[in-house]
């Protein structure tokens, strides 16, 4: 049977509602972060040892993801690979909405920074 959510029923951090998939029972092996987030806000420098997926539904960001710095807006889609370290910050004048797609039923995180140096500089 599907079980259906609705935003406001997931927990709330900061700007963003998040759902580990094995909170809701069952083998569900994604968790899902919806974003919202001011300009000039964004994660820091971290990593997971699974692939994550970012799909951008509105605005524009600026991603570090390994080595390379990259500006992405609304339609396209950023993947980082599993313990490759990444980053981004809303580089734009408006919202930042996009879908963060964990490979993993939860988050397993290693913080490799205080605070993304493009977050900082966007500031």
């Amino acid at each position: 049977m599907a079980l259906i959510l609705s935003r406001d029923q997931l927990p709330f951090t900061g700007s963003s509602h998040e759902l580990e998939g094995y909170t809701v029972g069952g083998d569900i092996p994604v968790s899902v972060i919806l974003i919202e987030m001011k300009p000039g806000d964004g994660p820091a420098l971290h990593s997971h040892p699974y692939a994550e997926i970012f799909v951008v539904l509105e605005g524009k960001a600026t991603y570090t993801v390994g080595d390379r710095e990259v500006e992405v807006v609304a339609g396209q889609v950023v993947i980082a690979l599993p313990n490759e370290p990444h980053a981004f910050v809303n580089s734009g004048d408006g919202p930042l909405r996009q879908v963060d797609i964990h490979c993993s039923d939860r988050f397993i995180t290693e913080w490799l920074e205080r605070r993304s140096p493009v977050a900082a500089a966007a500031r």
